[in-house]
């Protein structure tokens, strides 16, 4: 009877044992901004982006020189002018101004929706590698180490695995 307690006791040790090691979960990591910084796609996207902000930034340089050339123009005309004249042209200088800054905001908008419209394919594209190598290579998770997070320093790196992937 004792002799069968052993044999019960040995053998719940063991499942448990191999139920413990069974349990234990594979981790990789991969810093997805240096990959996606990789990428051909967004070296393209980068490029448009920076094409489209400097079309925005030479357009709102040429409404500033203008503004600045009407307030020189009506401060030199001033004193010829009547007040009511005066008055008028104040209006039409602040709402000038108003038109600058409101094409100011609407530019970084549309820069900011482009930008998103750009890079999500490019993330998608890259998650998609990733879990891609990560499930070929028998991992259970992969953390994303360009957020700062901890990553275990025997953890594999799927960088180079993920680059080869999409052939960069």
């Amino acid at each position: 009877m004792k002799r069968l307690k052993t044999i019960l006791l040995a053998t719940a040790l063991c499942i448990g044992t191999l139920s413990f090691t069974q349990a234990q979960s594979k981790v990789a990591h991969i810093n997805t901004q240096e990959l996606i910084q990789a990428m051909p796609e967004m070296k393209a996207a980068q490029t448009e982006l920076e094409t489209l902000s400097k079309t925005y930034q030479t357009d709102f340089q040429a409404m500033g020189t203008e503004y600045q050339n009407t307030v020189k123009q009506y401060e030199a005309e001033v004193n010829t002018k009547t007040a009511e004249e005066n008055q008028k042209r104040a209006v039409e200088l602040q709402e000038k101004q108003q038109r600058i800054q409101q094409f100011q905001a609407d530019a970084q908008q549309d820069l900011a929706k482009k930008q998103e419209e750009l890079i999500k394919p490019i993330s998608e594209k890259a998650k998609t590698a990733i879990l891609k190598v990560g499930r070929a290579q028998g991992f259970d998770y992969v953390l994303d180490s360009s957020l700062g997070v901890a990553i275990l320093a025997d953890g594999k790196n799927l960088l180079d695995d993920v680059k080869k992937e999409l052939g960069i």
